[in-house]
């Protein structure tokens, strides 16, 4: 912790691996937080020795965090709270510790999900203008042409969205799948711009977000990333 002016209350929240800065904004909002046995504010910042308690709860910061390198598997619903999904993660992975997803992934994709318990990491992957890369394999329903590739990484409007997509690295697997690099998270993306193009998407899976891969797990299988790995992904968040 910061000794000279403390850190702010929300980034302290999260720095005790309880959730996102922006959930920890919701807590205090909705005060569920004190800060030395008072209501706690948005703009609080937090001291050494200072008492910081979540409901009942008092927080301490944890010294190490976690990353896990999770492969989610199809029909699985990123969410803890959606009680309307079939399965969901919580309901696949049993972890001893508290961990959120960073970068979700919709029920008909699988592979690469990051999950921590580091809030402050999770808000710099969730920044779509920092431009961090994430890699998919899809397969469509058509054959993948020179003039499908080069629509696809130029950039396509999506209309429902209202938005343009930012050009893209794209490459032919096989003849009938692909791999695509995105910076920006738009809403089941990868599907609008096919749909877009006409072509129907048969399977979808993450193989890569930034420093990390997928690797040889295995659906619903997870590893712990190493201290150096973990450094890394943090370096390439950074830049």
């Amino acid at each position: 912790m910061d000794t000279g002016s403390g850190i702010r209350i929300n980034k302290y929240i999260a720095s005790c691996g309880v959730c996102s800065r922006r959930d920890a904004d919701k807590l205090i909002e909705e005060g569920k937080v004190t800060l030395n046995g008072k209501p706690a504010s948005p703009g609080d910042r937090v001291m050494p020795g200072d008492s910081v308690k979540v409901g009942k709860k008092l927080l301490t910061e944890k010294e190490e965090r976690t990353v896990l390198a999770y492969y989610k598997p199809v029909g699985v619903t990123c969410t803890e709270r959606d009680s309307h999904a079939d399965v969901t993660l919580k309901d696949v992975l049993r972890y001893k510790e508290r961990v959120t997803y960073a970068g979700r992934l919709d029920k008909d994709s699988e592979g690469l999900l990051l999950l921590t318990d580091d809030g402050d990491l999770i808000q710099t992957m969730m920044k779509g203008e920092n431009g961090h890369e994430k890699e998919y394999i899809v397969k469509i329903s058509k054959p993948v042409t020179k003039e499908f590739v080069e629509k696809m990484s130029g950039g396509l409007y999506l209309k429902d969205l209202n938005k343009t997509t930012r050009p893209c690295k794209v490459e032919r697997v096989t003849k009938d799948s692909f791999s695509i690099i995105l910076t920006q998270g738009l809403n089941r993306q990868i599907r609008r711009m096919c749909e877009t193009l006409d072509v129907k998407v048969l399977s979808l899976k993450r193989v890569r977000v930034l420093t990390v891969t997928l690797g040889k797990l295995k659906p619903g299988e997870y590893r712990k990333l190493s201290n150096a790995e973990v450094e890394e992904l943090r370096a390439a968040t950074e830049k």
